[in-house]
């Protein structure tokens, strides 16, 4: 089995240059996209078809002094992904890499995976009908390089490497911050049986609009592993049942055209 691969994001190195965003752009060949000022630095609010990672700047104030914290939005490629449970189609799936990728051959545009996201991270592109987000780069990262974002990062925010080698750094990282930065964090997804973006927050995941304990919906779990499951099951007995039927009513149908014509040739022998 490949070894899983992931990358960690270190709140505390991004400056917010966006370069990631920039070479997400130029490597998936995604075109720029016109932007409305909101009075902030952040270029994009959410994600878009053509917009697949950005940096969110959040402000917050305390004690007369404005601190950033800034944030790398991409897909989190859960290893425990809804939008792969709620895809009806068999459209997303896992790379060895431990990444989540859509198949855009088998992709229905049904939005399943847009609806059931606690990232809010897939969107259907409505000229394609397709849904799209960040691949994590898996062309490059089965040809060893780093996804696009994680090479052109300057200040390091940015790491790749395999799944327990990035969360020992993660850890290393974090003890190394914590006596300027109390309150930081690794924030893994435990629920989703860990993210393959592991993030380093300074602060409360509320501060940097992540979900706080993101899970997959108990609805998606129900649907994927027991009702369709037993719908397709029963779908299946009514199938055989309906064959059954068939089979009965055409013996039945032969034995009285049997009878009948039994029954027409000793007339017409009478009549002799």
């Amino acid at each position: 089995m490949a070894d899983k691969m992931s990358a960690l994001f270190d709140a505390s190195k991004c400056t917010g240059c966006q370069a990631c965003s920039v070479a997400c752009k130029q490597w998936n060949e995604l075109p720029a996209e016109k932007t409305t000022h909101t009075g902030s630095y952040q270029t994009h609010q959410n994600f878009t078809p053509k917009t697949w990672s950005f940096i969110t700047f959040n402000e917050v104030w305390e004690n007369n002094k404005m601190e950033w914290l800034f944030l790398k939005k991409q897909c989190m490629h859960c290893a425990d992904a809804a939008c792969e449970k709620a895809c009806n189609n068999g459209a997303i799936s896992h790379t060895d890499k431990g990444f989540v990728v859509i198949d855009k051959q088998k992709c229905i545009g049904c939005g399943y995976c847009v609806a059931n996201c606690p990232f809010n991270v897939p969107c259907v592109d409505p000229k394609t009908n397709k849904s799209t987000k960040c691949t994590g780069c898996p062309e490059r990262v089965s040809n060893g390089l780093r996804p696009a974002c994680v090479q052109a990062c300057q200040p390091e925010a940015l790491t790749f490497g395999s799944r327990d080698e990035i969360m020992g750094m993660a850890k290393k990282r974090l003890d190394q911050i914590k006596p300027k930065h109390p309150q930081a964090m690794i924030y893994n997804a435990p629920k989703l049986e860990g993210i393959n973006f592991t993030y380093i927050l300074l602060r409360d995941p509320k501060y940097y609009d992540l979900p706080n304990d993101p899970t997959v919906s108990s609805a998606i779990s129900i649907w994927k592993d027991i009702i369709r499951p037993a719908g397709q099951l029963m779908n299946i007995g009514a199938i055989a049942g309906f064959a059954a039927i068939f089979a009965v009513s055409k013996v039945i149908g032969s034995k009285h055209n049997d009878h009948h014509e039994h029954q027409g040739g000793g007339k017409a022998d009478a009549n002799r």
